[in-house]
């Protein structure tokens, strides 16, 4: 049985077959991020967690639609899509948003995939998006809102450039490094995401009311 199809461009497309091992994995993996968070707390159920966990994610696929701007090679400015994703770090912790960034990341490979490589695939799909998980590091923190987001998207851009490097520097302009090429590449459209959704947090009824959520998420 096939899971992925090379397609004309040299590209792997997941498969029937492939896309239901995909939605499978996805729902175990949030399972597993669930479970992760609660384990030793007898008194916490993981259901309440694992509906904020999918609603945040179904969230964030419905912003990515929504581009303001779509680079050449892929990535692109959304509607706060990495914003969501971040959330569920700063509401449950490191290994909930790990975990949930994993499983948005097998989602995006059923969606919109570019697969050229397992290396790659890692890179671009489960490290990636894994990444955004950091901002469960600063859940209890003050000002963990903000700063977990940074924490979250950087940890994306390291992999997304990771990937430029190493996986698409045949793209890098004549006479131009790839590394700085892929630096500027992945960091203008996360960059520039990050500035929408930093201003849209600096306005106090908007983070008092992703408060009220965080309490209601967690009690």
């Amino acid at each position: 049985m096939s899971f992925f199809v090379t397609e004309s461009e040299g590209a792997y497309y997941p498969t029937t077959a492939g896309m239901i091992a995909l939605v499978v994995l996805m729902l175990a993996v949030l399972a597993l991020g669930a479970y992760l968070t609660n384990r030793g707390k007898e008194k916490k159920t993981p259901t309440k967690q694992l509906v904020y966990m999918a609603v945040a994610m179904a969230l964030a696929f419905v912003a990515s639609s929504l581009k303001l701007f779509r680079a050449p090679m892929g990535g692109s400015v959304t509607l706060f899509s990495m914003f969501f994703l971040t959330l569920i770090g700063y509401w449950f912790g490191f290994s909930a948003g790990v975990m949930t960034g994993v499983a948005y990341g097998l989602l995006q490979m059923m969606i919109d995939p570019y697969i050229i490589s397992v290396p790659q695939l890692l890179c671009d799909y489960i490290l990636a998006f894994g990444a955004m998980g950091l901002s469960g590091l600063f859940s209890n923190k003050k000002n963990g809102l903000i700063t977990g987001y940074l924490a979250g998207i950087l940890g994306r851009f390291f992999f997304a450039f990771l990937s430029g490097v190493i996986f698409f520097s045949m793209y890098a302009p004549e006479g131009m490094n790839p590394a700085v090429y892929s630096f500027l590449y992945n960091g203008s459209y996360i960059a520039a995401e990050a500035v929408l959704t930093l201003i849209v947090l600096a306005i106090p009824a908007v983070r008092n009311a992703l408060a009220q959520i965080k309490r209601s998420a967690t009690a």
